[in-house]
């Protein structure tokens, strides 16, 4: 820090998480222009004089804002493949994303990182954010995720060749190479590879790998020859095996791991972003949107089924990250960012600390910024948050939007005020639902026999 001692905004007397593992200490936070430029532990001198603006943070912590590397923010919160695809207008997604990435600052989020979007809007949206032309948070983004024709999450909705939602199928290398070249061009942060995806009949466990070794390996290679890095969905052992071993940048969810799998991850040092708060809200909450049991009691196998080898990696060095897949009608966004640090705690055995660093320091490689964001440290980006309560002690006070009293993107206060007017759904954009079962005579009338059936039904 230099002799002179300007700072633009003092934060002053909080509990200071600093985001990289380390005990908390009350102390303060200078900032100018768009870093920190000093941390102190109390009574320091220099905080006492009239320079700048101050915030009292006495009784709060001043913590490095949560960064989410697992969001869809042009999907907002279909609740069906079938409304993401056919529900869904390029203009208007763009414009309601605009809207709802308001949303994921308020939950004390100053970063995301958005791997396949609508359209390819994500990188509208983050020039747009960058430009100042609205308010939201850091924003890393990919285009198209790139599938091949046997599919992805989405089966048979997905076409043999071409684009829908946010999805391209590729089907020979030539394709490959010019697809990559082109999300290049038009500005993508990241290449994203569906590796896994679901088919009628398959008989692996998790989902079945629908490209080889040798395609994963071009996508790579070219992605890399340009300078962008790779990220992948990856929900099967082969799959994951593959992407560490052809050099992935980073993995999306890596459930189902198996032992050579755990090998190649901690050979590569990959970092892998498990996403359980899908799977968990689904889990616990299930019933309350009409799934299934039997669909709450795969997804919560899925988690138990998965935890040991994550946590094997976690212990072995390999980054866990934090992503909440936040977009879906399970996961709407500004609800549940903060879940992924509660899964981490309780199924993966983390402390409060090691899950604030996986959301924060160490998740600022999914935006590019390793080093340059996520902590309360001098000379990173001043991307930081004040929070009524103490997430070393408990994470889940960051699930209360109530409790994050400022956001701060660059040094620049957000504004947390209710965003306004309240909306509604444009025609035709959600897929319309009369109930969440078939009406069957049975289920309205279970104590009639067959013959009083027929009776009725003549």
């Amino acid at each position: 820090m230099s002799d002179a001692f300007s700072p633009t905004l003092i934060i002053e007397n909080g509990s200071i998480i600093d985001g990289l593992g380390n005990p908390p200490f009350r102390g303060s936070i200078a900032i100018e222009g768009d870093r920190i430029c000093a941390v102190s532990k109390a009574d320091d001198s220099r905080f006492s004089g009239e320079s700048g603006r101050r915030i009292d943070a006495t009784g709060m912590t001043i913590m490095p804002g949560l960064i989410d590397s697992h969001c869809h923010i042009s999907f907002d919160e279909p609740s069906s493949n079938d409304e993401l695809f056919f529900h869904r207008r390029e203009g208007l997604a763009a414009i309601i994303a605009a809207r709802n990435i308001q949303k994921v600052y308020r939950a004390g989020v100053t970063g995301i990182l958005d791997a396949d979007s609508l359209y390819e809007i994500g990188i509208d949206l983050r020039d747009a954010i960058e430009a100042g032309i609205i308010h939201g948070p850091r924003m890393s983004t990919g285009g198209n995720a790139l599938l091949t024709s046997a599919g992805g999450t989405a089966g048979r909705l997905l076409p043999d060749e071409g684009r829908r939602g946010y999805g391209r199928v590729v089907n020979s290398r030539d394709e490959i190479v010019a697809e990559v070249r082109r999300q290049v061009k038009r500005g993508v942060d990241w290449i994203k590879v569906h590796v896994t995806g679901m088919a009628p009949r398959q008989k692996c466990e998790g989902e079945l790998q629908v490209w080889s070794y040798d395609e994963l390996k071009l996508v790579t290679d070219t992605a890399h020859e340009i300078g962008t890095p790779v990220v992948g969905h990856c929900r099967g052992a082969s799959s994951i095996r593959d992407a560490a071993r052809v050099g992935f940048d980073l993995i999306l969810h890596a459930t189902f791991m198996d032992d050579e799998a755990l090998e190649a991850v901690v050979e590569s040092n990959v970092p892998i972003v498990p996403t359980f708060t899908f799977q968990a809200n689904l889990a616990d909450y299930g019933q309350k949107i009409g799934a299934s049991p039997r669909l709450q009691e795969i997804f919560k196998r899925e988690i138990a089924d998965s935890v040991v080898m994550l946590r094997k990696a976690y212990d072995a060095g390999v980054p866990l990250l934090c992503g909440s897949e936040s977009g879906f009608s399970l996961t709407p966004y500004g609800e549940w960012h903060y879940r992924e640090l509660e899964i981490f705690v309780k199924d993966l055995g983390l402390s409060p600390l090691e899950a604030i660093r996986a959301a924060t320091s160490a998740n600022a490689c999914a935006l590019q910024l390793d080093g340059q964001t996520g902590a309360i440290e001098e000379g990173r980006l001043a991307d930081v948050i004040v929070v009524d309560g103490d997430p070393a002690k408990d994470v889940t006070v960051l699930g209360n939007t109530e409790r994050i009293k400022h956001v701060l993107v660059g040094g620049t206060c957000m504004p947390l005020d209710p965003i306004t007017p309240d909306r509604m759904d444009p025609p035709d954009w959600r897929v319309s639902h009369y109930g969440n079962r078939i009406l069957n005579y049975g289920f309205v009338y279970p104590d009639d026999d067959e013959a009083g059936r027929k009776g009725k039904n003549q």
